[in-house]
C-alpha cells in the first residue's frame, strides 16, 4: 500500500473511472474482470443499452466509456453523440465491437468516439487502449480506417474550404495523423520538435472544426484529402 503524503493523503495517481456499456452481461463483467485486475482502473458503472448509457455517465462522470455501437433502443452511435455533446468535460468513448469494417463503428467515430478495438483483442491491448485514450490520445487503426472510408464515408461534392486554409506543414501533419502516428512520432519524421508537432495539430483541429484528432482524420478522408485507397 502506498502511505500516506505528510499532508495525511495518498501520493498515488486517482484510478481512472470507466463505464462499460454492453447489452451482453458476460461481456460486461469479462471486460470487468479484466480491467479491474489493474490497480490504476475502477469501474463505476454498467449500461445494457445507449439510453442507460447516458444516464450512467452523467451520474457516475467517468473518464472513459468502453461501448459497444449495436445495442438494443438507442444504440452506442447515439449513445455517443450525447455523452461527448453534453456541457463541461465530456469522457473519451472508446469503441468496442465485433466486426472492423462495421458502418456503426464508422458511424462511432463520426460521432465522436476517440477509437475502437475489436472484442477478441488480448487483455494487454485493452487496458492499454484505456489508458491512451483516457490521456486524451486516438486510438486508430489506418488500415480499418481506409476501409470503413471506402466503404461507408460520406465524401463531400467538392473540398471544403478549410483544405485551402491548411498550410503545408499542417497538411503534413494531417496526412501523418491519418497514418496513426502519435505526435513523438510525426516529430520524428519530420524531424522538428514535439511542440512544434503540437503546434501544427491545434492548428488543424482548428480549421477543420474537429474536437480532437480522430475527428480530423474522419474529415480528412471525407473531404478527400486523404484518400481511402
Amino acid at each position: 500500500m502506498t502511505p500516506p503524503s505528510p499532508t495525511g493523503f495518498s501520493d498515488a495517481p486517482r484510478a481512472l473511472r470507466l463505464v462499460l456499456a454492453d447489452d451482453e452481461r458476460m461481456v460486461r463483467t469479462a471486460l470487468r474482470v479484466i480491467l479491474e485486475a489493474e490497480p490504476d482502473l475502477t469501474v463505476v458503472g454498467e449500461a445494457a443499452d445507449g439510453a442507460e448509457a447516458v444516464t450512467v455517465v452523467r451520474e457516475r462522470q467517468p473518464d472513459v466509456v468502453l461501448m459497444d455501437v449495436r445495442m438494443p433502443g438507442i444504440d452506442g452511435i447515439r449513445a455517443t453523440e450525447r455523452i461527448v455533446g453534453a456541457p463541461g468535460t465530456p469522457p473519451r468513448v472508446l469503441v468496442v465491437t465485433t466486426f472492423e469494417n462495421d458502418a456503426f463503428v464508422y458511424e462511432a467515430l463520426r460521432a465522436g468516439a476517440s477509437g475502437f478495438l475489436l472484442k477478441r483483442t488480448d487483455a494487454d491491448t485493452l487496458v492499454q487502449a484505456v489508458r491512451l485514450v483516457a490521456r486524451g490520445d486516438t486510438l486508430l487503426f489506418p488500415a480499418a480506417v481506409r476501409a470503413l472510408a471506402g466503404a461507408h464515408g460520406r465524401a463531400a461534392p467538392a473540398a471544403p474550404p478549410w483544405v485551402a486554409r491548411l498550410t503545408g506543414r499542417e497538411g503534413d501533419v494531417l496526412r501523418l495523423m491519418a497514418r496513426g502516428l502519435t505526435n513523438a512520432e510525426i516529430a520524428a519524421r519530420m524531424e522538428v520538435g514535439a511542440a512544434t508537432v503540437k503546434t501544427h495539430v491545434a492548428g488543424v483541429l482548428a480549421k477543420t472544426g474537429a474536437r480532437d484528432r480522430t475527428q480530423a482524420v474522419i474529415a480528412a478522408y471525407e473531404a478527400g484529402f486523404v484518400r481511402s485507397s
